[in-house]
């Protein structure tokens, strides 16, 4: 195990105060959580890395250290340990074409484009969806896979939607997406799986979401210094991948996404790094089973991934009744990223305690937890709408 050295300050942060914050337990496991591991007086005790010291002990105390050195580094480490490395970046014939007729409303335009990976224009290819309302200007937009908020909600805000498929590029079944996805494409004919380091389809996923920034900042309709990336549930943890790795996309939300998406993995809550690989192991690549029963060795927590997003914004949602994605330790990775952000002069989330159901708080680090079960409703898109909200017209005024 590589040698982890933490600051007395930030150790007592990170694990003396989280264990002494209230939260409202309830007493019985809410229907429809999977069998998993509930009871918070039997969270283990857990030392986090330090997102603001390298690996060889070096301190970090300044954004050019940050930038320079710990984020290559981290980004590297959950490339190595957990999401895997793509085979490829944009491809080199990468291209799209824009559907010529496009639907036309009082209030709306609706288009379609079509991208390619490749010289065939058979397959590999992605349908996109943009559906944008009609101001005269551009507009910033959300972009969201596979599970989407309803359109006239955004527009009637002055958002536009650009929606797809991710699964058409590689679909999510442990038995054939690798035989049948994006990454089969890319390897040599005769690989039938992919190696230990290599990606899995959390990072095809995020690889496909860059690939439809390249086209959107194409896009004269659309604001692209206001494109923000949203994901519920798995395309949540995808989502977040995909805004680590690409920095152009404006804001971050993840809703929901859980382990090895926005939650601490070392508390054990609910999902498990065990589970998530036994039941989805196509997800991450091969290094990540090996911490199944030493979670602790991992070189990596998610409060570095939500520090990756630094400086940019990033908003986190969880449901009081989702058990299984463990709202309290994705509330504990927010405030454990906040030291990165603060390095740039920027606030997290204003709060030392996680704050009740349906209470929105934060300023660089959005968060609230919604009332209900695991879902991607309309009070969410609302509070996600006033944070975005919040950032664009403060950026406006500057």
């Amino acid at each position: 195990m590589r040698n982890l050295i933490f600051d007395c300050a930030v150790w007592v942060l990170l694990i003396i105060i989280p264990s002494r914050m209230s939260f409202s337990q309830q007493t019985k496991v809410p229907d429809g959580n999977p069998r998993g591991m509930y009871d918070e007086s039997r969270v283990p005790r857990y030392n986090l890395p330090d997102p603001l010291i390298l690996s060889n002990g070096e301190g970090v105390h300044d954004t050019i250290a940050w930038i320079e050195k710990r984020r290559p580094e981290l980004l590297n480490l959950f490339e190595t340990y957990v999401y895997g490395k793509p085979a490829v970046g944009r491809p080199e014939h990468f291209h799209w074409i824009v559907n010529p007729d496009s639907e036309v409303t009082d209030s709306s335009i609706t288009k379609r484009v079509t991208l390619y990976f490749s010289e065939n224009d058979l397959w590999p290819k992605l349908d996109v969806e943009i559906v944008l309302p009609r101001t005269g200007k551009p507009v910033p937009v959300f972009v969201v896979s596979t599970w989407y908020p309803d359109a006239p909600l955004l527009l009637s805000r002055g958002y536009g939607l650009v929606r797809y498929d991710a699964r058409e590029i590689e679909p999510d079944d442990k038995d054939s997406a690798y035989t049948k996805g994006i990454r089969k494409f890319f390897d040599p004919p005769d690989r039938k799986q992919a190696t230990a380091d290599e990606w899995g389809t959390i990072a095809a996923w995020s690889w496909v979401a860059s690939r439809v920034m390249d086209y959107l900042v194409t896009d004269k309709n659309i604001d692209s210094n206001k494109i923000c990336i949203l994901g519920f549930s798995r395309f949540g943890k995808a989502a977040m991948w995909a805004g680590a790795l690409d920095t152009r996309f404006a804001i971050v939300f993840s809703c929901e996404s859980g382990c090895g998406g926005a939650t601490i993995v070392r508390r054990g809550f609910g999902e498990t790094v065990r589970l998530i690989n036994e039941q989805f192991p196509h997800w991450f690549n091969g290094n990540f089973k090996k911490f199944n029963d030493r979670v602790s060795d991992l070189p990596v927590d998610w409060h570095m991934l939500i520090a990756l997003m630094a400086p940019r914004p990033v908003y986190l949602s969880t449901a009081e009744d989702d058990w299984w994605g463990d709202p309290r330790g994705t509330f504990l990775a927010a405030k454990a990223a906040e030291s990165v952000f603060a390095l740039f002069g920027e606030k997290g989330m204003n709060v030392s305690e996680m704050p009740p159901p349906e209470s929105q708080v934060g300023s660089f680090i959005g968060y609230h937890m919604r009332k209900g079960r695991h879902g991607l409703t309309s009070y969410d898109m609302d509070l996600f709408m006033r944070f975005a909200d919040s950032h664009f017209e403060s950026n406006a005024s500057k």
